[in-house]
C-alpha cells in the first residue's frame, strides 16, 4: 500500500538527474536507485527530456506546449464562467424589461 504523499522535485534535480542518465551510460533505473526517486518518475523526466530537445515522436508536445495548453484550457474556462454569468444576467434583466 503507498503513501498519500507525493514528493515534489525541483526542475535543477529533474535536469540534473536525466544529465546523470545521458551521461552515466547506467540505466534509468540504476540512477533512480543512487537518487532514491521512482524509477517512473525519472523515466518520465528522462522522456519528456528528450521530446524538448525535438527527439520525441510526432505529435507529442513539449514541455512549453503542455504549459501553454494548461494556461489557454484556464482561460477558456475562466471566459466560459464570464459567458454563463452574463447569459444569466441577460435572461433576468431581459424579465425585469418585461414588467
Amino acid at each position: 500500500m503507498g503513501s498519500n504523499y507525493t514528493k515534489r522535485y525541483t526542475a535543477e534535480f529533474k535536469r540534473d538527474a536525466v544529465a546523470l542518465v545521458d551521461c552515466s551510460g547506467r540505466t534509468v533505473t540504476e540512477v533512480a536507485r543512487e537518487l532514491g526517486v521512482s524509477p517512473e518518475s525519472l523515466r518520465s523526466w528522462y522522456r519528456q527530456a528528450k521530446i524538448d530537445r525535438g527527439q520525441g515522436q510526432p505529435g507529442e508536445l513539449t514541455s512549453a506546449e503542455r504549459a501553454e495548453l494548461t494556461r489557454l484550457r484556464k482561460l477558456a474556462a475562466e471566459q466560459a464562467n464570464t459567458i454563463e454569468v452574463l447569459r444569466k444576467a441577460t435572461v433576468f434583466f431581459a424579465k425585469e424589461s418585461d414588467r
